[in-house]
Parts: C-alpha cells; sequence; structure tokens
C-alpha cells in the first residue's frame, strides 16, 4: 500500500511552499487508495512552539488535507530513537566519537585554509587493523553513523530523474549529540522506516539529505522509500519565494477572504499541470494527480492568478452558499443582517466585482449599515444642473413597480425630460445610495436596496 507523510517541523507557519508539499503528498495517497501520515518533527526544541503546532493543524484541516494516521510527534518517540542508536553501536554501524565542538571547528579551519572541504576526519571511527586512543574523561561521546567509505549512493528521484552522490563525499554523521537527544536526519529515518513510508515527497532542500538516509536505512537492513524532491517556488523576480514576496500563513488566505478550495487549486498548478486545465475541482485533482507531471524548474508564484482563481470559485458557488461564506464577515463589520436585503441577491449582484470574501463583504455593507457620502464626494458628482432631474427621479420612485427594469425606465425617462445624459444622475445616485462611485447597474442596486432605503438615503444626501 501506497504510504506518504507530511513532517513538518513548528518552528513558525504552515506556508505556501509546506502547504503544497502536504498537497502533493496527500494527493498522491489518495490517488492510488493509500494512506497519509502527518508527523511533527519538534526535535527542535528551542523554535518549536505549541502554537506553530496549532498553526500547522489549523492550516491543514482549513484546506481539507485530512490524514490517516498521526500527528505524531517526534519528541513522544525519544526511546525508540534511542534504542535503535544502541543497536547500531551493537552491531558496528554507528560508533562513539569523544571529538569536542572546539576540536572539531579547529579541524574545519585548518581544512578551509588548505582549500578543502570541511568535514569530519573520522578520528575516532573504528577500522581493522586501527588503534583507537583511551577515551578522555568526563567527556560525553557524541554518535556518529559509520558511512560506507566507498561506492555510490544513488536513487532514482521520481521529479529529477536519476541522482548520485559518492560516498566519498559524505563524512560520518552525527545521529545522537553529546547530551543523547538523536538528530533530525536519524530520527527521519527511524520514522520512515518504522511507520512504512513508500514515497517521500518534499522540497528539493532535502536533497543533500537523502544520500545520508538511503545510508542509514540499508545499515539497518531497511528497503528506503522513493524519493521526489519538489522544486521551490519562487517570486515575480526569480529569487525564492520570501516574505518580502507576501509569502504569509496559510490561515492568513483565510483571513483575506481566499476560499480553502481555490488556494487547493492554485497550489496543485504550482510546477504540476493537467494538459490546458486551469480551474478543476479536488477531486478532478486527486483522480489526475501523478508525480511525472511535476516539473522539475522552479515554480512561480503568481498574487494576480491567485485572485482571478478566488473569484472563479466565488463565481461558481450557488447564491446560498455564497452568502454563508460571507455572512460572518459582515457581522464581524458590524453588518446587521436582518435590517436589508436578502444576502444571496446581495452577494449575487456584486460578486463580479469582488475577488475575495472580504471584499465582497466590504462591499455589501451599503446594504446592511449607515452610508455616509463624503461631503466632498457629493459635491464633486452632483451638479446643479442634475438636482431637478434626482427631485423628479426620486418622488417617481415611490410608486413606480418594484424591479430593475421599471426602475431602469424611469431613470432613461427622467433623463429624456431633463435632456441629460446617463452619468450626470447615475454618477450622483451612485454616491448618495452607497458612497462610492463604482457600483454594479443602479437600477439594480436601487432595486435591490429597496424603495424606501433608496429614497431615504437620495433625499437626506441630495
Amino acid at each position: 500500500m501506497v504510504r506518504t507523510r507530511f513532517a513538518p517541523s513548528p518552528t513558525g507557519y504552515l506556508h505556501i511552499g509546506g502547504a503544497r508539499t502536504a498537497l502533493f503528498s496527500w494527493a498522491y495517497a489518495r490517488h492510488h487508495g493509500g494512506q497519509f501520515i502527518l508527523r511533527i518533527e519538534d526535535t527542535d526544541m528551542e523554535r518549536s512552539t505549541p502554537e506553530a503546532v496549532k498553526a500547522i493543524l489549523d492550516g491543514m484541516d482549513w484546506l481539507g488535507l485530512d490524514h490517516d494516521e498521526g500527528p505524531f510527534y517526534q519528541t513522544r518517540r525519544m526511546e525508540r530513537y534511542k534504542a535503535v542508536i544502541q543497536e547500531m553501536l551493537a552491531a558496528g554501524t554507528a560508533y562513539r566519537c569523544y571529538m569536542s565542538p572546539e576540536e572539531l571547528n579547529a579541524l574545519r579551519a585548518q581544512q578551509r585554509a588548505r582549500g578543502e572541504k570541511p568535514r569530519y576526519d573520522g578520528f575516532w571511527r573504528p577500522e581493522s587493523g586501527k588503534t583507537l586512543p583511551e577515551p578522555p574523561l568526563g567527556v560525553a561521546p557524541a554518535i556518529r553513523f559509520k558511512n560506507p567509505r566507498d561506492g555510490v549512493v544513488a536513487w532514482n528521484d521520481l521529479v529529477k530523474g536519476p541522482i548520485a552522490f559518492a560516498n566519498s563525499e559524505l563524512d560520518d554523521l552525527v545521529i545522537a549529540r553529546a547530551d543523547g537527544t538523536p538528530t533530525y536526519n536519524f530520527c527521519v529515518v527511524v520514522d520512515d522506516w518504522d511507520m512504512g513510508i513508500t514515497q517521500v515527497i518534499r522540497g528539493d532542500d532535502h536533497v543533500n539529505n537523502t544520500p545520508r538516509q538511503i545510508n542509514i536505512l540499508e545499515a539497518l537492513g531497511a528497503t528506503p522509500p522513493q524519493y521526489a524532491h519538489l522544486s521551490m517556488i519562487n517570486g515575480r523576480d526569480g529569487a525564492k519565494f520570501s516574505k518580502r514576496h507576501g509569502a504569509v500563513s496559510v490561515m492568513q488566505y483565510d483571513s483575506d477572504g481566499f476560499l480553502p478550495e481555490a488556494v487547493i487549486n492554485y497550489l496543485a498548478r504550482l510546477g504540476w499541470s493537467h494538459g490546458d486545465d486551469e480551474v478543476f475541482s479536488r477531486e478532478q485533482f486527486v483522480q489526475w494527480f501523478d508525480l511525472t507531471r511535476i516539473t522539475p524548474s522552479a515554480a512561480q508564484f503568481n498574487d494576480e492568478k491567485l485572485l482571478w482563481l478566488n473569484q472563479q470559485y466565488m463565481k461558481a458557488l450557488p447564491g446560498a452558499e455564497l452568502a454563508a461564506r460571507v455572512a460572518s464577515r459582515l457581522a464581524a463589520l458590524g453588518a446587521d443582517l436582518d435590517d436589508g436585503p436578502d444576502l444571496a441577491q446581495a452577494a449575487a449582484l456584486y460578486v463580479d466585482r469582488c475577488n475575495t470574501l472580504k471584499s465582497l463583504a466590504q462591499a455589501l455593507l451599503v446594504f446592511y449599515a449607515r452610508v455616509s457620502p463624503a461631503p466632498e464626494l457629493v459635491h464633486q458628482h452632483l451638479s446643479e444642473e442634475a438636482r431637478p432631474a434626482l427631485a423628479d427621479f426620486t418622488k417617481k420612485l415611490a410608486d413606480v413597480p418594484w424591479n430593475a427594469a421599471a426602475i431602469g425606465a424611469l431613470l432613461k425617462e427622467t433623463l429624456e425630460a431633463h435632456q441629460l445624459r446617463m452619468p450626470k444622475l447615475a454618477m450622483p445616485l451612485r454616491v448618495l445610495l452607497t458612497g462610492q462611485t463604482q457600483t454594479p447597474s443602479v437600477d439594480a442596486l436601487i432595486a435591490l436596496m429597496g424603495r424606501e432605503r433608496a429614497r431615504q438615503r437620495i433625499q437626506a444626501a441630495g
């Protein structure tokens, strides 16, 4: 059975890159009828926080990336890691190293001075025919993995193709620090082994970790999983996507009014494609997803594309569901939803003009909250020649059949009677009714606002 995992470190929020990794790992498992495991790699005690764990779990839940097992926490598996280390020491695949941090730093400085790659020189590595010195008193050893000296470690990366590293380029990795805590690369290996992970899908910043992890797995007698390394996400300038490009927590997209299904769709297209399809459902994505369609080149984040996609999803929502999604945002802005038109109809009127739920809620406030047009805006758009036409139109609004077509006909009739062009009356009406100069068609706006509210706003402000 296919078993994938998402294993974030809780040292910050769930960002776009992590969310895409989670999505691809989740989709691969779902496509193959497998299982998706969530693991929290929290061994960095100084930087890991409960708040970051919650942010990750909230982000996964908002995106709808459900897991079959977990979340597992590495800090709760320490005894297992230590037991495996003891087994490796007994088998001779790991050894105790008494080199102090000061000695290691001095060694690396000497190597750099000679133009060599800084690395551990294997001083405490046991070898046939080699006599090791007596361990220094009072010094707690680190534990190092006895990496093979010869040959290559290679794998066929499911995204990047064949990759190989010479073992001579890899020094003996510390798998447990002097204080006894196991290191990241070792914990990952034991976790993937114990959890039966069959495919590891992660960012290509982990490529250099992979040969070390494969060697440790093979030393344990385990079959390494398949690896797929995803290229980074860049900003428009070609640099790695970061805060200066607008990189934020996944949950910030919720706050900003994006739909989770739109974000999922957008993430899916960051480095993966299915022909020319741009808008597709989560179910279609799972059906289509495979790793062969992932490009090995970096993906580029485009805010405008995400906004466009979000609007497509908003427009596709049934009116009642769109209203339900925007209602809480309106309430948070102080709107009285009981004093105004049907929210589904109002949302439908404005959805073509808004690309987030946040902007839609702000636009819809004109129906559910007090409107006070700026005096300078009224002065700018309500000319003296338009005032008689405005008064005439407002008076006749009291008796006109209440629908957009009838109101539109009255508007044209008033313009003809006063020999005015449409902007002369439409613009002051927009300002008086909403305090804004950009609105949907005036007849539809007035019809939805209601007879009394519309007349009151025109008369009070005009």
